[in-house]
């Protein structure tokens, strides 16, 4: 299409240096314009899809890997998410909170991306209150609750990502709590902990493994 746009502003023009007569001058002139104003369109079109290839080739989709493995504690104030990830830094976490929901997204670690969303919080939060805490090998996330209480839950009825509780291991969720809590525990948290413990292994405490 170009090719024979150009061959035939190229053979008017050269029409247009043989003509003498000016009503066949203003005629060729004429059909010259209007063959280069729709190469010059063509050429902005087809310079618009080559951008457009090029950009769509530059941005590949990110993918995501669910984080499934995390486990929480709370008080009657604030709600934490503890979740292990070597290799985690604050350049690399991005957090939007909303009334009932979060979402946490994690870029480039190991050349994977990591994704936590909770579509629908049990209770609601004041998304302006709530944090995150981000070190090398664990990302803590803070939600600051909108009224002081116990939640039954982190997911709410509603939530249809809510995890099903593995039955093989209903200890594993409250081990990791522990060992969360024994981490940044104060020294008379980990005395307690440790006997707990302690009596666990004794036969005392059934159920609980070490941590």
């Amino acid at each position: 299409m170009a090719a024979d746009l150009s061959e035939d502003i190229t053979e008017l023009k050269a029409l247009l240096s043989r003509a003498t007569r000016p009503h066949v001058k203003s005629l060729i002139s004429s059909e010259i314009q209007t063959l280069e104003k729709v190469a010059s369109t063509s050429a902005a079109q087809n310079e618009g899809k080559a951008t457009l290839l090029h950009t769509s080739k530059a941005v590949p989709e990110v993918r995501y890997t669910t984080i499934s493995s995390f486990s929480w504690d709370q008080d009657v104030e604030k709600l934490k998410i503890y979740i292990s990830l070597q290799g985690a830094s604050e350049d690399k976490v991005n957090v939007e909170f909303k009334s009932r929901t979060f979402e946490l997204k994690v870029h480039d670690v190991e050349g994977k991306n990591y994704r936590l969303c909770v579509p629908c919080l049990c209770k609601a939060i004041a998304p302006e209150k709530c944090k995150i805490i981000v070190k090398s090998t664990r990302i803590t996330v803070i939600l600051k609750k909108l009224d002081k209480g116990t939640w039954q839950d982190l997911h709410g009825k509603e939530d249809k990502l809510k995890p099903k509780l593995d039955d093989k291991e209903p200890m594993s969720g409250l081990m990791q709590l522990m060992k969360n809590m024994y981490d940044e525990g104060d020294d008379e948290m980990k005395r307690n902990i440790a006997k707990a413990y302690s009596e666990a292994r004794e036969g005392k405490t059934p159920g609980m493994k070490q941590f």
